[in-house]
């Protein structure tokens, strides 16, 4: 039995979504593998403001014994999964769901490791700040995603119009 696929969505989103996942993949396997040799590799600045080693070796850098970069790269793959054409072109609700779920947590996790950095750990890690960009851009982009499939978006009317 062939799967039902949706509409097409403009090109651009299935290529920026993919391609912000595998930034974020790896982004988060550069931090993911500096936290597991020498943390103080990093290459970002440690003095100052801008002190990725200070923010990468912190306390608040691991999670019930899990590196925060581990579960960054973990995310990141997950939702490269999820923002493959074949996601995008199947029609299963729960993928969907999934995807916007899945940005939605990376996003929410962003502002709590922001409000970390500024005023607890008082440092910011330029390579996180990455990560946290690519974050919320690809947020951004599944929420458009879905707002272009909407009834009544992109030239559709709802079918309470169409009777």
């Amino acid at each position: 039995m062939a799967t039902a696929r949706r509409p097409a969505l403009p090109r651009w989103i299935t290529a920026t979504t993919l391609g912000l996942s595998l930034l974020a993949v790896g982004l988060t396997a550069y931090l993911t593998l500096t936290h597991y040799t020498d943390p103080t590799a990093l290459a970002c600045p440690d003095t100052g403001i801008v002190n990725c080693t200070a923010v990468t070796t912190s306390s608040w850098s691991v999670i019930l014994g899990v590196p925060v970069a581990l579960i960054g790269l973990l995310w990141a793959a997950g939702m490269t999964t999820l923002t493959t054409p074949w996601a995008w072109r199947s029609s299963a609700k729960w993928l969907d769901t999934a995807r916007l779920a899945l940005s939605a947590a990376g996003a929410v996790m962003v502002f709590y490791l922001i409000y970390v950095e500024l005023f607890r750990v008082d440092a910011i890690c330029l390579w996180c700040t990455g990560v946290h960009l690519t974050t919320i851009a690809l947020f951004g982009v599944i929420l458009a995603a879905r707002a272009s499939l909407a009834p009544g978006v992109g030239g559709r009317r709802p079918a309470s119009l169409t009777t």
